[in-house]
């Protein structure tokens, strides 16, 4: 009996993909949900789950063949080997002969069992070992962490799929691995052995020679932009898998040939040479997934976007009042603390609506106008900063809105959120003002528009009424994308939010 592969619905509007890689082979076992092959698109990429356990049968579509939703992919074929995988089937002659001496195998019931890299979320195809938790030789319970994977953006814990022994690590701390990749092999129950650590390292040398390899065919999209724009695949670098070619380091590398023509900033140049008594108390240390992240995105931000900063300050007493005078009862309620961040995303809302510009995003020549306020919140956690993001966080009640942020910073500094929570904001409020900042000029999170910068709530004397009185301040400001959002626009954005803050009845009266 065989089960079909279809191409999964690849969003609004998009009709067809490009079989860029896969995965499995005919022959290979596969497990549920395991991942099969990649298409591409025009915007995102899209993992393919194994809809059955089995092995993998005939693969109709080939890799760079056009595929429209719901076409035929391959099929899998069930069966009595379903639940083996592709390197169990291989080891069945040595464990045969293991099985036969008893000083091999002490108990001869142990199984091998493969420990795979997860899912790791859409359009994120490799990922690199941050920690082993455990090492060779170790006795592990089912589901126990085995080790942590980095990715741009967030951390995934790998949990044992049994309870035995490790045997093998293939993938050791600081390599990169690919989704649905191997990273070490255990032999389930407790009489287990450990292999020696010559073998894998002797096993992992094959890998690392085969990631080296470049004769590898580079993404379909990417081809087809190069071509376009005349450019030689020889001065593109490759991110994908075994160095393949993505759609995204063709755009990196058109824009690093844009701003070529302009000299090299500061931080471009080489280092300055340094005395040896100097380097010796220097410490050199690789840069994080994320942080090469953060950095690279950040840049790219300031390279397309005609970015502007404009600023403001808001009396901050009718907020503080409000929030003391009713903080006891909303806790006793909701079971949760009223913040200042409910009230700072609740007039966001309201000015997003009467500008919209800064609500809306650049595609192209086209202005895409939303509907809706996905609101990223902007979380400092030990490894650097993500963004969570509040989903119609405009329809949402003070007490839904504390409760969801509250959700996603703890997790965010756990390192628990998934690429899903992390993605289709449409404007950002980032709060520096939790550690100190007087005033800053916040960078769009592209491709929003806009971003409003909170800051440090500082007593300064005022003039209310004629009168000189102390009242808490704060600084706002507002970076946006001067290509879509006039100075107006943003000047009566901040006014909006300085108004509903200053007077949060305007907030429940919609004015």
């Amino acid at each position: 009996m065989s089960t079909e592969v279809r191409v999964p619905t690849l969003g609004e509007s998009v009709t067809e993909a490009t079989v860029a890689t896969w995965f499995k082979q005919p022959g290979d076992a596969v497990e549920a949900d395991e991942m099969l092959c990649e298409l591409e698109t025009d915007k995102v990429t899209v993992e393919v789950p194994s809809p059955a356990a089995g092995t993998m049968g005939e693969l109709v579509a080939n890799e760079g063949d056009t595929v429209g939703v719901d076409a035929l992919l391959a099929t899998i074929e069930e069966g009595g080997s379903a639940g083996k995988s592709a390197s169990a089937k291989k080891e069945e002659p040595k464990k045969e002969a293991k099985s036969s001496d008893s000083e091999a195998d002490s108990g001869g019931s142990g199984e091998e069992v493969d420990i795979m890299v997860p899912a790791l979320g859409e359009s994120v195809s490799e990922a690199t070992v941050s920690t082993w938790f455990k090492k060779e030789g170790d006795s592990v319970a089912a589901d126990e962490m085995l080790c942590e994977l980095e990715t741009d953006k967030v951390s995934v814990e790998v949990p044992a799929p049994a309870a035995g022994t490790i045997t093998k690590i293939l993938a050791g701390e600081g390599e990169t691995v690919e989704a649905g990749g191997k990273l070490g092999v255990m032999t389930s129950g407790g009489g287990a052995a450990a292999a020696p650590k010559s073998e894998a390292k002797e096993e992992s040398a094959p890998a690392s020679s085969s990631a080296g390899d470049k004769d590898v065919e580079d993404a379909p999209s990417a081809k087809k932009m190069m071509a376009e724009k005349g450019i030689d695949p020889s001065d593109v670098q490759g991110t994908g898998r075994d160095g393949r070619i993505m759609k995204e380091d063709v755009q990196a590398a058109i824009s690093s040939t844009k701003s070529s023509s302009t000299p090299a900033p500061a931080a471009q140049a080489p280092r300055a040479p340094v005395s040896a008594n100097d380097e010796a108390r220097e410490e050199r240390v690789k840069m994080t997934r994320l942080r090469q992240t953060i950095a690279r995105r950040l840049k790219e931000a300031q390279n397309t976007a005609a970015m502007l900063t404009t600023y403001n300050e808001v009396d901050m007493t009718a907020v503080m009042e409000l929030r003391n005078e009713y903080k006891d009862l909303f806790f006793k309620k909701h079971g949760i603390k009223l913040g200042f961040m409910s009230f700072f995303v609740k007039a966001c809302c309201h000015a997003l609506k009467e500008v919209p510009d800064v609500n809306a995003e650049i595609d192209g020549t086209d202005v895409i106008y939303k509907n809706y306020v996905h609101m990223g919140v902007a979380v400092g956690t030990p490894t650097g900063l993500v963004v969570p993001v509040v989903r119609d966080a405009d329809q949402m009640s003070f007490h839904a809105i504390e409760d969801k942020i509250s959700e996603l910073g703890k997790r965010a500094r756990d390192g628990k959120l998934s690429m899903a929570e992390m993605q289709g904001g449409s404007f950002t409020i980032s709060n520096g003002g939790v550690y100190g900042s007087l005033m800053s000029s916040p960078i769009l999170n592209p491709p929003q528009s806009g971003i409003l910068g909170m800051h440090k709530i500082q007593d300064r004397p005022m003039v209310v009424d004629g009168e000189i009185k102390i009242r808490p301040m704060m600084y706002l400001a507002l970076s946006y994308d001067h290509r879509i959002v006039d100075g107006k626009g943003a000047v009566t954005f901040l006014v909006r939010v300085k108004e509903a803050l200053e007077d949060p009845r305007r907030l429940l009266m919609d004015l």
